[in-house]
């Protein structure tokens, strides 16, 4: 069976904890991590042109990944801070940005991977800080899921939810299993389980975790969760 690395990282626009902001730190996590395809959040500046929080100059000077052009604006990187990274080599069948409902600005994205001869579909989120508005994205994130042709699919990033098991994680939990990955936030001192990675049942969980480094406890203040999947 061919397996395949996925991870979800919140990058704080490359501000650290150290509240410097310093690309080349977070390049250095991403290689850390060494997943084949990683849904960024906040991977765009907040103001003006929102130009990307990671040149595209650095990213492929310094790492193996490339960004799925997204097509939307000129000088970022994804879509409302969302983007979806994949190895050099891979091949990106399709991809969209979602439209979720929200006070504030908020997105989604989609890719379909390729690699090593195995295609899956991979969605990446930043959900809303009210509990209301996350469970209406989590309705239309769950619905933009079923669209199209079935592919082993894995839907991870913020998910803004500090309870257990309540909210739109029972929502999610009703069509998806949870990677068990656990706390990511806060990056010195990790409390809460903010960042998620959720599964259909095409896709054997083999392992998952957060990434604890030192260059990931300043580079960001979320931690990278990843898992690994086993597909037929």
């Amino acid at each position: 069976m061919k397996s395949i690395r996925v991870a979800s990282y919140n990058i704080r626009k490359a501000i650290g904890t150290d509240r410097r902001r310093i690309p080349e730190r977070v390049i250095d996590v991403l290689n850390e991590v060494d997943a084949d395809i990683i849904a960024l959040q906040e991977a765009d500046r907040r103001f003006g042109v929102r130009s990307a929080a990671l040149p595209p100059l650095l990213l492929d000077s310094q790492s193996g990944y490339k960004a799925v052009p997204l097509n939307v604006q000129t000088d970022s990187m994804g879509w409302h801070g969302n983007a979806i990274l994949v190895r050099k080599d891979a091949q990106v069948a399709a991809h969209d940005v979602i439209h979720l409902p929200c006070l504030e600005p908020r997105g989604a994205t989609m890719a379909e991977v390729t690699l090593n001869g195995a295609t899956m579909r991979v969605f990446g989120m930043h959900l809303d800080l009210s509990g209301l508005w996350r469970r209406r994205q989590a309705s239309a994130m769950i619905h933009a899921a079923a669209q199209g042709e079935a592919l082993p699919t894995v839907l991870m990033g913020d998910l803004n939810e500090w309870s257990a098991e309540r909210g739109c994680l029972a929502d999610f939990a009703r069509h998806y299993s949870f990677a068990p990955c656990g706390r990511s936030f806060h990056a010195r001192r990790p409390v809460a389980r903010l960042d998620r990675i959720m599964h259909c049942g095409r896709l054997k969980l083999m392992d998952s975790g957060v990434h604890e480094s030192a260059a990931a406890r300043k580079a960001s203040d979320h931690l990278p969760i990843w898992a690994e999947f086993a597909l037929g």
